[in-house]
This record gives structure tokens, C-alpha cells and sequence, in this order.
């Protein structure tokens, strides 16, 4: 009879474990996605991002077309501030698709993310092309991130 009671124990023990186990930890649940910076090659801009879009919908993350250049002080700063996850807290979730302006110019205002100034933040449609919902340029120096955070989160506003 003692036997049974020892192995009894035991897999009431391993069970308590295992279901501990399957829990979802509710912190882990709370803690905010970081930014995330997908790099691109810019042969087809509008296919590119349209499957960035339907990633970030598998994701649950929200997209962002994101046009800099490696000279451009304030892409500098905010893609600094990206990669080091000072963005995670502001912008959870979000997913920058990165084009390069002197690289990507032309693919990109063909389809449909033009713009006069860098950076370019633009929120893309279904199919990839740019929706006309944008905002660009930006201040130099170190202010450049954070005259750009309440303008990107205005458009990301939009989607939702």
C-alpha cells in the first residue's frame, strides 16, 4: 500500500508541474513587442511590403513603410533609437519596412511613396502601393526622434 501512495504522489506532482508548465505567463502577455526593422533590397517595393503586410497581420504587429538614407541626420537618430528599442515602449508592435531614398527612389514613387523630404513614414495599403497617408522630414540633431514620435503615432492612429 505504500508503494501506491508514493507513486500517487508523484503524479499528482508531475501534473501540478506540467499544467504550471502550460500557463501563460501574464507578464509575458503584458510586455510590449520592440520595433522591429525589416531591411529591404528594393527590387519591387509594392510586393515587398505587401508581404510585410500580410506577415504583420499573422504577427498581430502593425506596418510602416520607413524611407531613409544613410546621410540623412534625423533617419539616423530615430533608426538608432529603433534598433536600441527606445521605440518599443511608444510604438509596440510596430514594423518598420526600410527603403533606402537613393537606392529605392524611383521603385518607390512608382509605387506610391513619394515624397519631397526624409525620412518618410507612410502607411501602406493591402496590395503594398502607399496609401497617401505620410508624414516626412524631420529636425536635426538629437530632437529629431522625439519631434517625430507624436507625428507617427497621429498616423498610425489612422489604421486603427
Amino acid at each position: 500500500m505504500g508503494g501506491r501512495r508514493s507513486w500517487s504522489g508523484v503524479i499528482i506532482a508531475v501534473a501540478a508541474l506540467f499544467a504550471a508548465g502550460c500557463r501563460a505567463d501574464p507578464a509575458a502577455k503584458a510586455a510590449p513587442a520592440h520595433v522591429e526593422i525589416v531591411k529591404t533590397t528594393g527590387d519591387d517595393v509594392a510586393e515587398t511590403v505587401r508581404r510585410e503586410v500580410a506577415r504583420a497581420r499573422a504577427d498581430k504587429r502593425e506596418v510602416i513603410v520607413y524611407v531613409g538614407a544613410t546621410w540623412c541626420e534625423p533617419c539616423q537618430y530615430f533608426h538608432n533609437a529603433a534598433a536600441a528599442g527606445e521605440l518599443d515602449a511608444a510604438f509596440p508592435g510596430l514594423r518598420l519596412v526600410e527603403f533606402d531614398r537613393d537606392r529605392d527612389r524611383e521603385a518607390l514613387a512608382h509605387a506610391g511613396y513619394a515624397s519631397q523630404m526624409i525620412p518618410l513614414f507612410a502607411l501602406p495599403r493591402e496590395d503594398g502601393s502607399g496609401s497617401g497617408e505620410q508624414i516626412e522630414g524631420s529636425i536635426k540633431g538629437p530632437g529629431a526622434v522625439p519631434q517625430i514620435t507624436p507625428r507617427l503615432t497621429a498616423l498610425l492612429s489612422k489604421r486603427r
